[in-house]
């Protein structure tokens, strides 16, 4: 047990130094609450997320990730403080129609932040071990309950909006997991300390947030700006406002945010740009120019067709007529999505500043 301690302390320590700003321990034990989690999908409350479904029997059994696992590493990289902390609805100081995109967007992609230290931090596991070990890692996208886990090991707690909240970080934090044959000592559960607050309930424009701990993420702006690749419903669409790919509005309710503190890995690859962008100059993008624009961010994975959607819904929302001639053009675009959402903008706006169609 002792020589665990220490592997487990030397393997925090070498995480610190590649950036890490939290690392944890526990067992690769069956997550607290994969029958929630079976019962969320058996309801549909993943819409359109197939892959959820798809991998669920590995996300309630980290045995079928990685046979004769013992431990699972969890950790955790802040983004606070990284860039504009604009939210949506903000209004922007040069009177242009903006958006509004998620704080952890506003980076390069954390996938490749977090993967090239990741892969180095795997390596150094596996010479803990030593021969036989065997260590996988993965940044969001590995088949886990990753909150769960992140939780069971120390990293914080799930809170009232489904999201994991950190004592010492805040709501602004991404995960990501290292499973591994080596046996370490797990660290203390963290308890849920979200006593009787709903700020995050009462926040969320869109009401997705059901009841406490229970997320329809069909109605998540975050899934409807990112993961639905169809039409936004169009009851939903006023709610959405200027945000454009994702919301921070659940997250940046959270009291427990009065603690966070900037992370250093996440910072030098800050996009303060992504904050508040021209939502006219986005329209009028190319599939080239989109690709270019946003090469090696997270924004990439909406693919144009998906953002210009959103675009189009925000400046349905907060344009003006002079966003008439951009959604005109739109109109005509051969994306058959793009269309339809232009159209409806335009009739917003129309109805909204008396305009004749």
């Amino acid at each position: 047990m002792k020589d665990a301690q220490a592997v487990s302390a030397a393997i925090a320590q070498r995480a610190r130094e590649l950036g890490f700003d939290d690392c944890r321990v526990t067992t690769a034990a069956p997550p607290v609450h994969a029958a929630d989690f079976e019962k969320w999908l058996a309801q549909r409350n993943h819409g359109e997320m197939e892959y959820l479904a798809r991998n669920a029997h590995k996300r309630v059994e980290p045995q079928l990730v990685l046979a004769e696992a013992k431990s699972i590493i969890t950790l955790a990289v802040s983004y606070a403080g990284n860039g504009s902390e604009v939210q949506g609805e903000a209004a922007s100081a040069d009177d242009l129609p903006r958006g509004v995109v998620a704080r952890y967007a506003r980076h390069a992609d954390y996938h490749d932040v977090l993967g090239a230290q990741l892969k180095q931090l795997t390596k150094f596991v596996n010479q803990c071990g030593g021969f036989g070990t065997r260590s996988l890692w993965y940044v969001d996208t590995g088949p886990f309950l990753e909150r769960d886990l992140a939780q069971r090991a120390g990293i914080g707690f799930v809170g009232k909006h489904t999201n994991l909240i950190s004592r010492r970080l805040g709501n602004w934090i991404f995960l990501s997991e290292i499973i591994t044959t080596l046996e370490l000592v797990p660290d203390v559960p963290e308890k849920n300390r979200c006593g009787t607050c709903t700020r995050c309930i009462t926040a969320c424009p869109t009401q997705a947030i059901t009841a406490p701990f229970q997320l329809d993420a069909r109605r998540c702006i975050s899934y409807l700006t990112i993961e639905l690749k169809g039409s936004i419903p169009e009851e939903l669409r006023p709610a959405l406002g200027n945000r454009i790919y994702g919301c921070d509005d659940c997250l940046a309710a959270c009291p427990w945010n009065r603690f966070a503190h900037a992370g250093s890995l996440m910072k030098e690859h800050a996009r303060v740009d992504l904050a508040q962008p021209d939502l006219l100059e986005l329209l009028a993008l190319d599939d080239a120019a989109f690709k270019a624009r946003f090469a090696q961010t997270p924004i990439l994975r909406t693919k144009r067709r998906g953002l210009l959607r959103n675009v189009c819904v925000a400046l349905g929302n907060v344009g003006d007529a002079r966003a008439l001639p951009a959604l005109e053009k739109a109109a005509t675009d051969s994306e058959p999505l793009l269309v339809e959402h232009a159209l409806w903008a335009m009739e917003q706006i129309r109805r909204r500043v008396g305009v004749a169609t």
